[in-house]
């Protein structure tokens, strides 16, 4: 080591007489250190320990977020089945709160019958994109993933489908919006 680097390891007896030192502990061992790379280091150790214990929580939100974009295409797959089927009442009645509030049970049978009977049925449908957002226009501010397949009917053989699920008051996702073009 450089002169001006000095370094000891300090007995426990010797602690008191370099209190005003620049010292830290390590496996019950007081270290004392004086300017140059040693103080580097521990301040390099201090700002990458700091770094990563921010980074945990950072972590498990993005767990938590992958986890509700699997609930959320789940939902939507499991609603577009209904649709699928014909059944456009219960895929009503599997909507969310706002969905609900938007369009009535008949009107929502009549949009359907009037856009979606006439493609006949699903020949395919792929995923195209899912994406998180917690604003979208026109709705109030919430958790939604934003779902797109490109779906061949037999009427139509290329469409891109857009299906919303929301995470409900409830706690569940439910489909909030569903856009066929």
């Amino acid at each position: 080591m450089h002169a001006h680097h000095k370094r000891k390891v300090l007995d426990i007896g010797e602690q008191k007489q370099y209190t005003k030192k620049k010292c830290f502990c390590f496996r019950n061992e007081l270290i004392s250190f004086e300017g140059g790379r040693d103080e580097m280091r521990v301040k390099t150790m201090i700002i990458l320990c700091i770094a990563v214990a921010c980074s945990i929580p950072r972590t498990s939100e993005v767990i938590a977020g992958q986890r509700g974009e699997e609930l959320a295409a789940k939902s939507a797959h499991e609603w577009l089945a209904l649709v699928d089927e014909g059944k456009y009442s219960e895929s009503w009645d599997e909507s969310a709160q706002l969905f609900k509030a938007a369009v009535t049970k008949e009107q929502w049978k009549d949009s359907l019958n009037g856009a979606r009977k006439p493609l006949g049925g699903l020949v395919s449908r792929t995923l195209k994109s899912k994406t998180h957002a917690t604003a979208l226009p026109g709705a109030p501010d919430g958790e939604y993933v934003v779902i797109q397949y490109t779906s061949s009917f037999e009427n139509k053989k290329s469409a891109i489908e857009t299906v919303t699920p929301m995470l409900d008051k409830d706690g569940k996702w439910r489909v909030s919006g569903y856009y066929i073009r």
